[in-house]
């Protein structure tokens, strides 16, 4: 048998030697095991599952996030920027108050900028002054929702975002957010070298659809599954209150429906999960409806969570505008499915009772749980310790319970997504009861 190529090692990219001794092991005693530094050899493995019979799979080795040993950065002599773009997600204010105590109290950053409305904030022409934080602002940010620093979407000149970060003195950038703000990081990045500027640029996974590719688990995940389950709650009251009664819950998820899975999971009252991975139909002898129909004549209600990314195919045409940030614009499949079912039911004479939920907003502008708080906490000082090494353009991710530096390149190449054939779908399925038609793409 032919013997497979070890993983490939994947190194962060870096601004020069780290030559200065981390200020960690002073502050905390160098017989305080609170920070033990992490050797540069050390890795995470893309793939964690193997199988014993055969040789190694292929894959890739990142680099393990953790505190350094060796800074590139003096601490003392270093200023820092904190940047949230695209839409709210549970746990920003938590990122950044941690990222704030990391820097100034641990290391001994002495100012760490608050950048104001996302990249437009760097934009000296139209943008707001940053804020400078402060222990007293951030005291009890990681309670509330949204973020102190407000957030903003589209596309700002990188090379006038550049000249704003040089001219304010920053060595290090964390921006916060999704693929598009990750895609705009990359871009600094890049002009930075291009500039032979000493900016380290690092991203902090944000998106509440969990879609970043090596990564887990994003923040503000559990905390969008727990408003969710809550949601599937009422609807199934409100299914089951009724004679023939359906709860229609529409959740977010553009390109992957974890949050409609993951919550149909928890709530186990959900009948049907719809999500962009998996397409279907509405009509025919496998179709949604008839299979609703069937649902409906056993037992008088039916629970439906639909994430927002799916059925785009049941369009006559696909949208063509973007948002701010790029992003093509969906068509709206939740009043679209509720005017469906209605319809449908009148045409064949069968009472129903609909009642169509949609929470999104309620959920992006919650709170953070508790594991999503600690999961804030974590990225942010990962985060930290990735910067004052001179690591730049790469994004802290985790992958089977560690951190790791994946270049943002390769994280926003592609998308997390559920996979149909998968052990996450197969649960959904045994959960709901769905039919064939809904169990796996073509």
């Amino acid at each position: 048998m032919d013997e497979q190529p070890p993983p490939r090692r994947i190194a962060a990219p870096r601004l020069g030697p780290a030559t200065i001794e981390s200020p960690l092991e002073a502050a905390f005693g160098p017989d305080d095991d609170s920070y033990r530094f992490v050797p540069d050899g050390a890795c995470v493995r893309e793939n964690a599952e193997v199988d014993a019979s055969l040789p190694p799979a292929e894959g890739f080795l990142f680099e393990k996030a953790g505190p350094r040993a060796k800074l590139y950065f003096d601490p003392a002599r270093s200023r820092a920027a904190i940047v949230s773009c695209g839409g709210l997600c549970p746990g920003l204010n938590a990122v950044i108050r941690s990222l704030f105590l990391e820097l100034h109290h641990n290391y001994g950053v002495p100012e760490v900028l608050g950048i104001r409305y996302g990249y437009s904030g760097l934009n000296r022409d139209t943008g707001r002054p940053p804020l400078t934080l402060t222990t007293e602002l951030v005291a009890d940010i990681h309670h509330e929702g949204g973020t102190i620093l407000a957030t903003s979407r589209g596309e700002q000149s990188v090379p006038s975002m550049v000249e704003t970060l040089d001219a304010w003195g920053v060595n290090m950038l964390f921006c916060l957010g999704g693929d598009g703000t990750l895609r705009g990081a990359h871009a600094i990045a890049q002009e930075v070298g291009k500039r032979e500027l000493k900016i380290s640029v690092i991203g902090i996974p944000k998106t509440i659809d969990n879609d970043v590719r090596f990564c887990d688990r994003t923040f503000g995940f559990v905390t969008a599954v727990d408003r969710a389950t809550d949601a599937l709650y009422c609807a199934h009251v409100e299914a089951t209150g009724a004679f023939r009664g359906i709860g229609l819950v529409k959740v977010m998820g553009r390109d992957s429906g974890f949050i409609a899975a993951v919550a149909a999971l928890a709530s186990q009252d959900v009948n049907f999960v719809l999500v962009p991975e998996v397409p279907f139909e509405l009509h025919g002898e496998h179709g949604l409806l008839a299979a609703l129909d069937k649902r409906l004549d056993a037992r008088q209600h039916a629970v439906i969570v639909v994430a927002e990314g799916a059925g785009q195919n049941l369009f006559a045409e696909a949208r063509k505008d973007r948002d701010a940030s790029g992003n093509l614009k969906f068509h709206d499949i939740g009043p679209h499915l509720k005017q469906t079912i209605s319809d449908h039911f009148n045409t064949v004479g069968k009472p129903v009772n609909i009642k169509y939920l949609d929470p999104s907003y309620l959920i992006r502008g919650a709170p953070p749980n508790t594991e999503d708080r600690l999961l804030c906490d974590q990225l942010a000082r990962q985060a930290a310790h990735a910067a004052l090494s001179g690591r730049t353009d790469l994004v802290v991710c985790t992958k089977s319970g560690r951190f790791m530096h994946v270049p943002i390149a390769m994280a926003v190449a592609s998308k997390n997504q559920i996979d149909p054939r998968g052990e996450l779908w197969t649960a959904v399925l045994s959960a709901t009861g769905q039919p064939a038609c809904f169990r796996r793409a073509d």
